[in-house]
């Protein structure tokens, strides 16, 4: 029995948000999906994300708030054109709000090393990946002032970032 990723029970437990921040060019490079779009395929995310974005669906209809911010360089990378290209028909039709801060206009804000989400303003569930943007694991910490300080940082990105709609990547 393969265990639930922590993410998932966080979301299930959510009241009133979730917010994630990505910080990185590449995730995942051995991602079958990823390198089926990179050879030119067209993947069908709905039939191979649809446990997550059923998730996020969920949580949203029960009035949840999803944020998603991604700070990237620009021109931006192969890999974000992906992540772009999937966002609107997958990320924003399962409810999630998506925004994108060019990291040039990033430099005064103080953002942490990690990637993270945090819910409800008081669970900080960070991401670690390696050098090559391979996964390698993730630890949760219920503490309320670090989840503040995540928010602020987040809420900073935010207050800067692009809505999906809006952003047209280099």
């Amino acid at each position: 029995m393969t265990s639930e990723p922590a993410a998932f029970q966080l979301f299930r437990a959510a009241e009133r948000s979730a917010l994630h921040l990505e910080t990185r060019d590449l995730y995942e490079p051995r991602d079958p999906d990823w390198n089926e779009w990179r050879s030119g395929g067209r993947f069908d995310p709905a039939r191979r994300w649809h446990v997550f974005h059923d998730l996020v669906r969920d949580t949203t209809s029960r009035g949840v708030e999803v944020r998603r911010a991604r700070i990237v360089s620009e021109p931006i990378s192969e890999y974000v054109r992906f992540e772009y290209d999937v966002t609107e028909p997958h990320n924003l039709a399962a409810g999630e709000q998506v925004r994108w801060l060019p990291r040039q206009h990033s430099a005064e804000l103080l953002v942490p090393a990690n990637d993270f989400w945090v819910f409800d303003a008081q669970v900080v569930l960070w991401n670690f990946f390696d050098g090559d943007g391979s996964w390698v694991g993730e630890e949760r910490v219920d503490d309320p002032e670090l989840a503040r300080l995540c928010v602020a940082s987040f809420d900073a990105v935010w207050d800067r970032a692009i809505p999906h709609q809006e952003y047209h990547p280099s």
